[in-house]
């Protein structure tokens, strides 16, 4: 005879010999308050002195991974298994197992293991993924949708078991199953896998990371990546929304990643200002002269004069007619004026691209272009070295004789009615 049957005979022996009524139902009774006095004790001990005496420990010590580990609550979900257990292991001792009560306090006992047990993988999955995601977005891995794959075939896995022991059918019968429900199971979960697949190509050709500046106008996204999840990409725009990206998207279709830039050092200038055409002639001898005392100027003047008088005496031509032999420019020297002050400038990037290009003339002016890198990528900071050198431009192009082309103002025929009147 089992122990629990023993138990309940001389129980049930004691309660007839005291002429008790009903000795089954009061048997049951006093089996639950047995149970119940045990869960509480046993619940007190585990949540009330140990768990709180080590919250108190870890924020004594202030350990990161201590921390995290009663943060995500972990050590109390495995308390409740524990919990579980010992529920399953009294029933076990004190119910005879051919008893219906028996199978309704193990199915709960089973069931409630089963939920816990559940969320103490998902507490540890958290727990980990707090701990290495330092090291995983230094590899680039995608340590979040793996670990929310892991938690998906886990609910899955331990819905088929809580379903088997509601039934009481064998898992085996509902795994089979899954079979017959694979096409329904990869329609509901077609974005999950496109996701999954889409996290592990972003991981493995490192084309995206959390704190990444992704553009994709598709998506109105423009900002910082801050989340990559199973199947989605949180990014944080400028103006501070939120824009939702599916992940799948990334793949299927293109965006720009703005690493490279941030990686290399240097942020591109890429600007033009529009030089009236009409403004442009031969430097005269005396502008020459005035143009020699400019410190970024003066050799490039003494060797474009040398150069050209060779070439010039190499000649029969009349050099008194402006069409023939070579002169200076006013436009070219200030051309050749922008590259030394580009090459000198302390927030240009001296190894990456310098060119001052003149493009084709439009109904603007003469486009000339300043094609440079900032060494400094941030932004604000940006912006301000490009306003600078602009500002400079601006302000030395009257110096060359040259005029910056801009269409009439109000002010402009305002200026001009005046000069008609008088």
């Amino acid at each position: 005879m089992q122990l629990g049957e023993t138990l309940k005979a001389h129980i049930m022996q004691w309660l007839k010999t005291h002429n008790w009524q009903y000795s089954e139902w009061v048997y049951a009774l006093i089996v639950a308050g047995f149970f119940l006095v045990t869960a509480l004790v046993l619940h007190f001990l585990l949540h009330s002195v140990i768990l709180r005496w080590f919250k108190r420990s870890a924020h004594k010590s202030q350990i990161p991974w201590s921390l995290a580990l009663y943060q995500h609550k972990l050590l109390s979900r495995i308390a409740l298994v524990f919990q579980g257990f010992v529920l399953l292991v009294q029933a076990r001792i004190w119910l005879p197992k051919d008893s219906e009560i028996f199978s309704l306090v193990s199915a709960v006992a089973h069931l409630w293991i089963l939920f816990y047990l559940l969320l103490s993988l998902f507490a540890l999955l958290n727990f980990l993924e707090e701990i290495f995601r330092p090291a995983s977005q230094k590899r680039n891995l995608p340590i979040r949708g793996i670990f929310q794959s892991i938690k998906l075939i886990a609910a899955l896995i331990a819905t088929i078991f809580a379903l088997s022991l509601l039934i009481g059918k064998s898992p085996v019968l509902l795994f089979s199953g899954l079979g017959a429900m694979t096409a329904v199971l990869l329609l509901v979960f077609k974005d999950t896998i496109l996701g999954f697949v889409a996290g592990i190509q972003l991981s493995a050709n490192e084309m995206l990371a959390v704190g990444d500046w992704l553009e994709m106008p598709k998506f109105g996204a423009d900002g910082e990546v801050i989340d990559i999840s199973l199947t989605t990409v949180k990014v944080r725009n400028w103006d501070n929304t939120i824009t939702t990206i599916p992940a799948y998207a990334l793949i299927a279709d293109s965006f720009k990643n703005w690493r490279g830039m941030t990686e290399s050092g240097g942020r591109r200038i890429k600007r033009a200002i529009h030089i009236d055409a009409t403004s442009v002639k031969f430097l005269q001898p005396e502008d020459i002269q005035r143009l020699r005392r400019a410190a970024l100027l003066s050799d490039y003047i003494e060797q474009k004069l040398a150069e050209i008088e060779s070439e010039n005496n190499q000649t029969n031509f009349d050099l008194s007619s402006p069409v023939n032999g070579r002169r200076m420019t006013n436009l070219g020297t200030f051309r050749a004026y922008l590259r030394m002050y580009l090459k000198q400038h302390k927030f240009i990037h001296p190894n990456m691209t310098q060119i001052v290009r003149q493009l084709a003339p439009d109904a603007h002016g003469i486009p000339l272009e300043i094609y440079a890198f900032s060494n400094d990528t941030g932004w604000a900071n940006y912006e301000a070295i490009q306003a600078d050198i602009f500002d400079h431009i601006f302000a030395i192009v009257p110096e060359f004789g040259l005029r910056v082309y801009q269409a009439p103002s109000g002010y402009d025929m305002q200026n001009m009615g005046a000069r008609t009147d008088t």
